[in-house]
């Protein structure tokens, strides 16, 4: 079985992990947090930010590709509501490779506890994020 994918979802979803990380980590919402506990101090050139605004847009479309992907297998396989289906499939996603990922890298790292919260709490609105678009947006089958 190939899965059926609404690539204009998934461009959508790719854009939508820009908008959140831009809001989450903004200074007024948790990027001073965020700055302090990960031991960052911006640059203040924003040249410096172009090559990690590319590789997220790159990673974030292979993630949203890879979910719409594994969200439809799972409606295929399931069946009922695709929207469901994608909510599901992300939350388990986001809690079986994401977050249990982070805490396993970030307690070897020795990482503040806070830290790992902050991001898999972002992690876990994009993908939420991401399910919604790519779940109110299926593909349509010919």
């Amino acid at each position: 079985m190939i899965p059926e994918i609404n690539y204009w979802a998934v461009i959508v979803a790719t854009l939508s992990t820009m908008v959140v990380g831009s809001v989450w980590y903004t200074p007024k919402v948790f990027g001073t947090r965020w700055m302090r506990l990960a031991n960052v101090n911006p640059s203040g050139d924003a040249k410096a930010a172009v090559g990690p605004i590319l590789v997220t847009l790159v990673v974030s479309f292979i993630t949203a590709w890879v979910f719409a992907g594994a969200s439809w297998i799972a409606f295929a396989f399931y069946g009922g509501s695709f929207l469901a289906a994608t909510l599901v499939t992300g939350l388990l996603l986001w809690a079986g490779f994401t977050a249990s990922r982070f805490i396993t890298h970030d307690a070897f790292e020795g990482r503040p506890a806070g830290l790992t919260v902050l991001n898999i709490a972002h992690e876990l609105v994009t993908v939420v994020v991401m399910a919604i678009i790519i779940g109110v947006w299926p593909p349509a089958i010919g």
